[in-house]
C-alpha cells in the first residue's frame, strides 16, 4: 500500500511538472496570442497591447526606418486613438509558424496589411518569452515583401 502510494505521489508530481511546463509556450496558444496581437492593432485596443509587450519591447521596422520600444507603440497607438484613426482596413496572417525553445518562442509568418489602395504583405518574426506562466512579446520584425515576390 505504501508503494501505491509513492507511485501516485510520483505521477501527480510528473504530471504537475509537465503541466507547468507547457504553461503559455505552446503551438496553439502562440498563434492565437499572436493572432490576438494584430487584432488588438487593427482595433486600436490600447489595454491588450500594453499588457502583451515586455517592458523591454523592441520593434525593428522595414529596412530598420524606425525601432519602436514599448512607449513609442503605446503613444502611437493613442495617437490614433485621439485622431480616429482608422485608415487600417485589415490585417490577415497567413503560413504562421512556431519554433519554441525554452521559455522563448519565434513567431513567424506574413501579414498583408489594408490601408488602401493597394494591401502590402509584411513578413514579420515576433519573439515572445514566457514569465511566471504568461507570454510576453518582446521583439517584433517586420520587412515589406516586394510586389514580386510575394507569390
Amino acid at each position: 500500500m505504501k508503494l501505491f502510494r509513492i507511485i501516485i505521489v510520483v505521477v501527480g508530481l510528473s504530471m504537475c511538472s509537465v503541466s507547468a511546463q507547457e504553461g503559455c509556450l505552446n503551438q496553439t496558444n502562440l498563434k492565437a496570442l499572436d493572432a490576438s496581437w494584430e487584432k488588438a492593432q487593427l482595433e486600436l485596443d490600447l489595454d491588450f497591447i500594453e499588457s502583451l509587450l515586455a517592458e523591454d519591447f523592441v520593434w525593428v521596422h522595414n529596412h530598420a526606418n524606425t525601432i519602436d520600444d514599448k512607449t513609442a507603440v503605446l503613444e502611437r497607438i493613442k495617437r490614433y486613438v485621439n485622431s480616429n484613426n482608422k485608415s487600417t482596413k485589415s490585417r490577415t496572417s497567413r503560413d504562421v509558424k512556431v519554433i519554441i525553445s525554452g521559455t522563448t518562442a519565434i513567431v513567424r509568418g506574413f501579414t498583408i496589411i489594408d490601408r488602401g489602395p493597394r494591401p502590402i504583405t509584411y513578413h514579420f518574426m515576433r519573439t515572445y518569452v514566457e514569465d511566471n506562466g504568461k507570454c510576453y512579446l518582446i521583439a517584433n520584425h517586420t520587412m515589406a515583401v516586394p510586389e514580386k515576390e510575394k507569390d
